[in-house]
C-alpha cells in the first residue's frame, strides 16, 4: 500500500491538543518535531555528548510539526479530510494564536495528484439492504434493485467506506420513516442526507463548517436529483454563531450528526433543540474507547433508548427523544 506524509503545523501549545483530536479520529500514531523540546534537551546540564550533527541543530529552529502518514486510498482521503475540518475548527476558536498556523501540508505530493490518485480504489459497493454508493466517475450495474447514491466527495469527508459512515447509513435505513425531515450535522460530502433524501425523507438540510463542505452537499444533491428546494445546505459553527443557529431552527424528525466525539458531547443540547419529540438521533464518529462518555453526555441531555453499533474500533449510536 503507499502512503502519504502529512505534516500539521502547530506550536508546542498545540501539540497535546491536536494529538488528542488525532486520537479521536482513528489516528494512533504521529511523529513530532518541536523546538523547545530541542532546546531543552541542548541546555540540560546533566547532557553528555561531543558532537551534534548540523541537521540535528536545526531543530532548534524548527515550526513545530506533527506528521502522521496516511494511506493513498478512499479512507486516506476521508482522514485528511476529517484533520482539515478539525485544524479549520481549531483556528476559529484560537483568536490569541496560541496553537500556531493550523495547517496541514502533503509532503512530496501535489495536492492535485493526492485528489485524483486515490480515486482508483474508491469502486462502486453496498450498505445495508437497499443501498449503492457509487463514485461519479464510474460506472454501476443495479442488478438487484438498489438505491443508488451517486458520491463525489472532493475534499469533503463522505464517501460511504470509512466505518462510521457505513453505520450511519445503517441506522438510517433502519429507523428513517417515509416523508420524515432530516438535519445532518457536519455534513461532509452531504451523503447522510442524501441518502435520507433518497430513502423517502421529504426535507433535508445539511450543515458544516467548512463553506467547501457545503458546496460539496449540494452539489452532490444535485448529481443524484434532489429538488433544491427540498435540499438546504449551510456553512458555519453552530454551536457559536447564534444567526446561523436560528436560521437553521426548526423541528426535525430525525438529525445525523458523523463528527467526533468532543463535537457532539458539546452538541447535545443542540440535537435536543432541533429534534421532535419522539424523533431519532444518530450520532458516530466515536472511537469506541469514549462511546460510554459521549452516550452518558447524550442522555443527560434528555435522550433514551441508546443503540450502540461497533465495527472495528468504531462506534455509532441511535438514540430516541
Amino acid at each position: 500500500m503507499e502512503w502519504t506524509e502529512v505534516n500539521i503545523y502547530t506550536a508546542t501549545e498545540g501539540i497535546e491538543l491536536i494529538c488528542s483530536k488525532l486520537e479521536d479520529i482513528g489516528i494512533k500514531g504521529f511523529s513530532i518535531r518541536d523546538a523547545e523540546d530541542f532546546k531543552e534537551f541542548l541546555e540540560n546540564k546533566y547532557g553528555r555528548w561531543d558532537y551534534i550533527d548540523d541537521d540535528l541543530m536545526g531543530l532548534s529552529e524548527c515550526e513545530t510539526c506533527i506528521t502522521v502518514y496516511l494511506p493513498a486510498n478512499e479512507q486516506g482521503s476521508e482522514t485528511l479530510a476529517a484533520i482539515r475540518s478539525l485544524l479549520k475548527e481549531l483556528k476559529a476558536s484560537d483568536t490569541e494564536g496560541r496553537y500556531g498556523r493550523l495547517e496541514a501540508e502533503l509532503a512530496s505530493l501535489r495536492e492535485e495528484d493526492w485528489a485524483n490518485n486515490w480515486k482508483q480504489y474508491f469502486k462502486p459497493f453496498t450498505i445495508g439492504d437497499k443501498l449503492a454508493i457509487k463514485p461519479s466517475w464510474e460506472e454501476y450495474e443495479n442488478t438487484d434493485g438498489r438505491v443508488v447514491l451517486e458520491i463525489d466527495p472532493a475534499s469533503s469527508f463522505g464517501t460511504g467506506a470509512h466505518h462510521t459512515t457505513r453505520l450511519c447509513l445503517e441506522l438510517i435505513e433502519k429507523y428513517l420513516s417515509s416523508g420524515d425531515k432530516v438535519l445532518d450535522l457536519g455534513c461532509g460530502s452531504g451523503i447522510l442526507s442524501i441518502a435520507a433524501m433518497l430513502l423517502g425523507a421529504d426535507h433535508a438540510v445539511a450543515v458544516d463548517i467548512e463553506q467547501n463542505a457545503a458546496e460539496t452537499a449540494k452539489e452532490n444533491a444535485g448529481k443524484n436529483h434532489i429538488d433544491p428546494a427540498l435540499y438546504k445546505t449551510y456553512y458555519g459553527d453552530i454551536t457559536v454563531n447564534e444567526k446561523l443557529a436560528d436560521e437553521i431552527h426548526d423541528k426535525y424528525d430525525m438529525i445525523t450528526a458523523n463528527i467526533v466525539a468532543d463535537v457532539l458531547i458539546a452538541m447535545k443540547d443542540h440535537f435536543r433543540r432541533y429534534l421532535r419529540d419522539g424523533g431519532i438521533l444518530i450520532v458516530s464518529g466515536i472511537i469506541e474507547e469514549r462511546a460510554e462518555e459521549v452516550i452518558n453526555a447524550i442522555l443527560s441531555a434528555g435522550f433514551r433508548e441508546p443503540e450502540m453499533q461497533l465495527r472495528e474500533g468504531w462506534a455509532a449510536v441511535k438514540f430516541t427523544l
